[in-house]
């Protein structure tokens, strides 16, 4: 049977056919950006991230385009499409990985597991064989774990801070002499220059970051994007309101947790707590 050809020409990818449909309006209506968002009330720079596949914005501004338009309901079906297909996360992490890797300054937030940049072999082995992996994958995605520390390593390392939640401390491993080395190694790197660790005490309550890690990366432009990330899936946040909001939710949980002093005496106090093998 011959293979099927596309009829239209136009890509079969849900976020890409989005974004080339949202051109494709915009440019038959003989619109500009700026147009566009002038009569739409939304931020210019917006459509041009929806357009380039930055984004897929909100149902909001999906159903208002439609109206304006006159395309009821063909978009919001498209944007649908897109935010339901999942390899776009993995299209999202592939692009914060490169901009991670062009970063000034990085800052994080853990909720439940230590970020990968401060993991041990031990450790990332552990997490990500209770996601699902196992035999060769696990071990090439421990080693491509392990590559991406060196980030902190070197004269022009970024500076980076973490906040981690005392959860992530109080999770051990099953295997006591790997978590003791994973605390031995945290203390370790906090005392690297550029690196700075705090820990958020159970004690501070609920806070705004309360249902995901955060990552917040300062880009050589001056920009700062956000990405947000569970056990199941990441997204890339780079709109300017979205991530000045977050970094006020970061800023003020920062004010909650202990110093970096304070934070590397704790670490010593969970260490101590750990089992000694009975064999030494």
């Amino acid at each position: 049977m011959p293979t099927r050809r596309a009829v239209t020409g136009r890509s079969r990818e849900p976020r890409a056919r989005f974004a080339e449909e949202l051109r494709l309006l915009r440019t038959q209506r003989g619109d500009s950006l700026r147009q566009l968002g002038e009569r739409l009330g939304w931020d210019w720079s917006l459509f041009g991230k929806m357009e380039n596949g930055e984004t897929v914005g909100g149902p909001e501004v999906v159903q208002a385009l439609d109206q304006h338009y006159g395309t009821p309901g063909l978009l919001l079906a498209l944007w649908e499409l897109a935010v339901s297909d999942q390899t776009q996360f993995r299209e999202r992490y592939r692009r914060y990985m490169t901009l991670e890797a062009e970063a000034t300054s990085l800052w994080h937030f853990a909720v439940s597991v230590l970020p990968g940049l401060l993991q041990t072999p031990g450790y990332a082995r552990e997490v990500l064989a209770a996601g699902g992996l196992k035999g060769e994958e696990l071990e090439q995605q421990v080693e491509a774990r392990m590559g991406r520390r060196e980030l902190l390593e070197g004269d022009d390392a970024p500076p980076f801070r973490t906040i981690l939640s005392e959860a992530v401390l109080r999770t051990p491993l099953r295997d006591a002499g790997e978590w003791r080395g994973q605390l031995e190694y945290l203390g370790e790197v906090a005392e690297q220059p550029g690196v700075t660790v705090h820990v958020l005490p159970q004690s501070a309550g609920l806070h705004g970051l309360v249902s995901a890690d955060m990552w917040y990366l300062r880009l050589p432009d001056g920009r700062t994007v956000a990405y947000t990330e569970n056990g199941y899936r990441g997204e890339l946040i780079e709109e300017t309101g979205p991530v000045e909001r977050l970094q006020l939710a970061y800023d003020a949980v920062r004010d909650l947790a202990l110093s970096p002093a304070e934070s590397r005496k704790f670490v010593l106090r969970m260490l101590e707590e750990v089992p000694c093998d009975p064999s030494t």
